[in-house]
């Protein structure tokens, strides 16, 4: 499985606000931000639900995989994706780091996707 996901009882904004915060305690930063939702309506004049990708990065994790293996980048950020169900429930979903840095076959990336992935586990299970 490429990522994990948890239900909140936050509002979409607040889901996004909660996740930024959360996100932070763990060391995560949000270096972009991409509001699916309003990018279709102005490209597309496409109404969906509310969408948004946040390219998270802990800076010092980042540079370890970054000396391990310079073209990880192209793996980077860890997205986290907060969006609003067709029932109007909003769900928010961690990319799996260990999966994506598992693509590159080095013992050490293998380490540091776990220890990525258990501070996002830490964020999804405060979201709870």
């Amino acid at each position: 499985m490429y990522g994990f996901t948890v239900k909140v009882k936050e509002d979409f904004d607040e889901a996004v606000e909660k996740v930024t915060e959360e996100l932070q305690k763990e060391g995560f930063g949000i270096l972009t931000e991409i509001d699916v939702k309003a990018t279709l309506k102005k490209k597309l004049d496409i109404d969906k639900r509310p969408y948004k990708i946040l390219g998270a990065c802990n800076p010092v994790l980042a540079n370890q995989a970054l000396d391990a293996e310079p073209d990880i980048g192209l793996l980077l950020p860890c997205n986290v994706v907060v969006r609003e169900d067709q029932n109007g429930e909003i769900i928010v979903g961690f990319m799996d780091p260990a999966t994506v840095l598992g693509l590159v076959q080095t013992d050490k990336l293998k380490d540091l996707g776990a220890e990525v992935r258990s501070r996002l586990e830490r964020v999804r299970d405060a979201m709870a």
